[in-house]
């Protein structure tokens, strides 16, 4: 078994303390070019590399971004993680993906975060409960909820505007002519849900249209089999607005099974524009969600919080655009 290289050896061979080791890999610290040299040839020669973990115990604080995810099943999400991966490694930081199982983080998803010190964590489809509302703060660990809100305005968050998202989206179906309109929710507990519903809904009433909702999981599983149910149960409206790509995909798939002509029998809207939304098998109308700006909106904070923590929690929202291609 090969021996693990320490600060202490890498100190012997370059001729120098211990504590001079550790300056040089101690973001900040002053050394002299001279023995910063000494150390990192000391370092190449005997393969010795910094435990970050150990420097942690320290310092109280790593280069590591906590993300927690639930959604994978969502390829929005899995492009929204290697966003922040490769934003967040030009940086210098790594990145710690947490998956949770439960729309609401679990204790033992937090204590990892917190057992590894990390510097931020960023929360995409998860909710909070109050003790870990208090635990963030307790132990001053800056947090963003990415695409999704809390009532009690605890945290920074980063969301797409989806109450104007969705009164444009109604408003460009009522223009190409849809009077009877299909909306397929997704999870209601969620805030994105609720006000993709809403601004739909106030739009949908201002042009005296009644709302038509039948609520889903925002899954292609959930899309597919709403549509099916839909065309055996209630015949087909003339448009659909689906609250996520992922379920739009599902009913364009079930639609077509049935032969059922798009654009020209019903159009199809999504929301997030997700990479398979543009695929020519799709070509699927979508609302794009502005993934660059929320990404950096959020690294910005985090990066300036990590810095010097204030708690300073403020909602931001991000506009989208409409991207209308052969569903509408």
């Amino acid at each position: 078994m090969q021996k693990l290289i320490t600060a202490m050896d890498v100190a012997k061979h370059a001729g120098v303390s211990q504590s001079s080791v550790s300056r040089v890999y101690f973001e900040g610290a002053t050394v002299s070019a001279k023995t910063r040299e000494k150390v990192l040839a000391a370092a190449k020669e005997l393969g010795y590399r910094p435990n970050e973990l150990a420097r942690s115990l320290i310092t109280n604080r790593t280069k590591i971004i906590g993300i927690v995810m639930k959604g994978i099943q969502n390829p929005f999400y899995p492009q929204v993680l290697k966003q922040f991966t490769t934003t967040f490694k030009s940086l210098g930081y790594s990145i710690m993906f947490v998956y949770t199982n439960n729309d609401e983080i679990q204790k033992e998803d937090i204590d990892i975060l917190f057992n590894y010190n990390v510097a931020g964590v960023i929360i995409t489809d998860a909710s909070l409960s109050l003790n870990a509302i208090e635990d963030f703060k307790r132990y001053k660990i800056p947090l963003v909820l990415f695409n999704r809100k809390i009532a009690s305005n605890d945290f920074y968050s980063v969301c797409c505007n989806n109450l104007e998202a969705s009164k444009e989206i109604a408003q460009f179906l009522v223009d190409k002519g849809s009077s009877d309109i299909i909306y397929i929710a997704g999870n209601q507990n969620t805030s994105t849900s609720k006000e993709r519903e809403q601004g739909f809904t106030e739009a949908l009433t201002k042009n005296n249209i009644a709302l038509k909702r039948i609520g889903s999981d925002y899954t292609y599983e959930g899309g597919y089999k709403i549509a099916q149910q839909v065309i055996n149960e209630n015949g087909i409206p003339d448009s659909f607005f689906v609250a996520n790509d992922i379920m739009a995909l599902g009913v364009l798939d079930a639609l077509r099974e049935s032969s059922i002509a798009i654009p020209e029998a019903t159009k199809v809207i999504g929301f997030d524009n997700i990479e398979m939304a543009s695929w020519p098998t799709y070509s699927l109308t979508t609302w794009a969600q502005p993934i660059n700006e929320m990404v950096n909106q959020t690294v910005s904070y985090l990066m300036s919080e990590i810095e010097e923590y204030t708690g300073f929690a403020d909602n931001i929202e991000v506009n989208g655009i409409l991207i209308e291609r052969k569903t509408t």
